[in-house]
């Protein structure tokens, strides 16, 4: 099973990794390993990948799994435990309880993690379009109560120039920051549509992140749009995109 690990500055005991679409069971389109079980594929192949998942990088529990709704509701992992559904509608969630395993599926919005000097919080957030425009990252960032968020990590998302949006999705990012400007570029080539824009997600979140605090930001070099053979990718494939998952945890 390959997955991606951050090379960052966080405390050893921080730990993350993000799957990539190989060394699971799931059959065609969604090979092989899809950890999404909205996606169409097949529930009980799903749930041996997320069995492999757990034993072949020795999780200390399962992963907790959010329902994802590009949002900005970001909750205490606890909370979502208690919860009576198995997937709770949101969009990230933290922890300073050692053993707990935060979830986030993606397959193009980007995937961000954080965490402060000492180590003693994580919080995993979807940050899509929507969601980044919306504030998600403002939330994660406001989950650190009884510190600051000191390192952030980036995983795999669509990368800058494939992203094409209308320049009514510009206009939501820059009406709320006007720096956020500079993570777009103007489409004016062959093959793009007028007044398109490609929208750069790392870009997005590494002004956001610099605007809420002294952050250090890792990762934030792939494209999962371009990279069939590692990722899944939404805008790429559509209804036969599978799921990546960004794990985060602290050790015991």
């Amino acid at each position: 099973m390959t997955v991606i690990r951050p090379e960052w500055s966080a405390p050893s005991h921080v730990r993350v990794l993000c799957t990539t679409r190989e060394g699971g069971v799931s059959e065609p389109p969604f090979n092989s390993m899809n950890v999404g079980l909205h996606v169409g594929d097949d529930a009980d192949a799903v749930a041996e990948n997320r069995r492999l998942l757990r034993h072949a990088h020795d999780l200390p529990a399962d992963p907790v799994w959010l329902r994802q709704v590009h949002g900005t509701r970001v909750s205490v992992l606890s909370d979502v435990m208690s919860d009576s559904e198995d997937e709770q509608p949101a969009d990230g969630a933290w922890t300073e309880v050692p053993g707990e395993v935060l979830a986030i599926m993606t397959a193009d919005c980007l995937p961000v993690v954080l965490t402060d000097q000492a180590g003693s919080h994580v919080a995993a957030v979807h940050a899509g379009w929507r969601g980044l425009a919306a504030g998600i990252l403002t939330e994660a960032v406001a989950s650190f109560t009884d510190s600051a968020p000191r390192y952030a990590w980036l995983g795999p998302a669509i990368g800058p120039t494939a992203f094409e949006v209308g320049s009514e999705v510009r206009e939501t990012f820059v009406v709320r920051r006007p720096e956020f400007a500079a993570a777009f570029v103007e489409v004016c080539s062959a093959g793009h549509s007028a007044g398109k824009y490609l929208a750069n997600l790392y870009e997005l979140a590494r002004i956001e992140l610099a605007a809420l605090g002294d952050i250090e930001c890792s990762g934030g070099q792939w494209c999962t749009y371009s990279d069939g053979d590692r990722f899944y990718s939404h805008r790429r494939d559509g209804k036969a995109s599978g799921r990546m998952a960004t794990l985060a945890w602290l050790d015991k």
